[in-house]
């Protein structure tokens, strides 16, 4: 295995047994030329991470916002931020060209409608909101305002899912027919304080449909189109003190496109693995593995593309670069608001299906 780096590129070769070979893509890193100021809004485990990944751009200082004083002031200890402990202080003492709303996700709409009158760029965590009811008011201040906004869906900042949607883009597998996701992890232990945030209740974006499946069908949609079609059947099957569902099997339609989804979040393993099938081949993504494969019809075995290893941090880093770039005009992967409004679309009819036992069309 060699890796070469450059300034602006990163090049992995893998040659494995059976004589296939791999190149994995490589990424541009642009030299700031201008300093940003963001507004982090919220600083639970996502806040934090996002105000770190931020100033690790390089590209920005950062301030943080906080009901909690003893969140906000490890926020000022671990990173060296300004720190508010309410939105209307942050906004009366400070002028900022971007906020990052990492609140529970009833709250994000109203925040992101306030910013946008402001003239601020905003970048909204994931689920987009746990309702549609103000998604026009938003449209039209996006519309009004002429700001840039995106969602936190991080799957669009992964390599190997980017290099996976521009292969299937390109048709060499023909026309994609079928598609299964099977994923999840050992909740307690990469979240041991789900019992006391927003994962607890439907009203605050908790449970798995909203939590953790939206980044999976958010990415099936980026890739393969909007689902039109969702059946699900979502139950509380094992997680201690809470009774919110965590454990979900779909059965959806991405327009002519067949997809299962299946994901729980107690499970030994952590493991996201995405099949997708077409008329010629067929793709797979490991994201744990960071990896991408393909395998024709006739061959027996998959042709895989890596990348190399990363930090968790990375990809944040990455996606905190590309809202960067997209505020500046550049061109991003980032997704948009329309997309999430889509899949907020699909996380509703899923808790619709599940609630009634009806398949459900979007």
């Amino acid at each position: 295995m060699q890796v070469s780096r450059n300034p602006g590129r990163l090049t992995l070769v893998t040659t494995r047994n059976q004589s296939k070979t791999v190149v994995a893509g490589s990424g541009q890193r642009f030299s700031p030329s201008i300093m940003h100021s963001i507004l982090i809004i919220g600083c639970g485990s996502i806040g934090e991470r996002h105000l770190r990944c931020f100033q690790k751009t390089g590209r920005c200082t950062v301030t943080a916002c906080d009901t909690n004083p003893k969140l906000l002031s490890a926020m000022e200890d671990r990173y060296g931020a300004a720190g508010f402990s309410s939105l209307d202080e942050a906004l009366t003492a400070g002028t900022y060209d971007a906020a990052v709303i990492c609140t529970p996700a009833h709250l994000h709409l109203p925040m992101a409608k306030r910013l946008l009158g402001l003239g601020l760029h905003v970048f909204i965590e994931k689920p987009l909101a746990i309702d549609e009811s103000l998604v026009p008011e938003v449209r039209a201040a996006i519309s009004a305002s002429d700001r840039f906004v995106a969602v936190a869906y991080v799957y669009h900042a992964m390599p190997w899912n980017q290099q996976a949607r521009a292969f299937l883009q390109s048709g060499q597998i023909g026309r994609v027919l079928q598609a299964s996701s099977i994923s999840g992890q050992h909740f307690p232990t990469f979240r041991p304080a789900y019992r006391e945030i927003y994962y607890t209740r439907r009203e605050t974006g908790g449970g798995v449909i909203q939590d953790a499946l939206t980044h999976v069908a958010n990415a099936v949609e980026w890739m393969l189109g909007p689902c039109t079609r969702v059946y699900c059947d979502a139950a509380h099957q094992a997680l201690e003190g809470v009774t919110i569902e965590d454990t979900v099997n779909v059965t959806a339609r991405h327009g002519n496109v067949m997809v299962s989804y299946a994901m729980t979040q107690f499970q030994a393993p952590y493991e996201n693995v995405l099949h997708i099938h077409g008329e010629r081949g067929s793709v797979k993504i490991e994201g744990l593995q960071h990896r991408w494969g393909v395998m024709m019809h006739g061959e027996t075995e998959w042709t895989w593309h890596f990348t190399p290893p990363l930090e968790r941090d990375d990809l944040f880093i990455a996606q905190a670069s590309a809202f960067l770039d997209g505020m500046e005009g550049r061109p991003n992967p980032l997704c948009t608001f329309e997309e999430a409004v889509q899949t907020l679309r699909f996380n509703l009819a899923a808790l619709r299906s599940s609630d009634t036992g009806t398949a459900i069309d979007l």
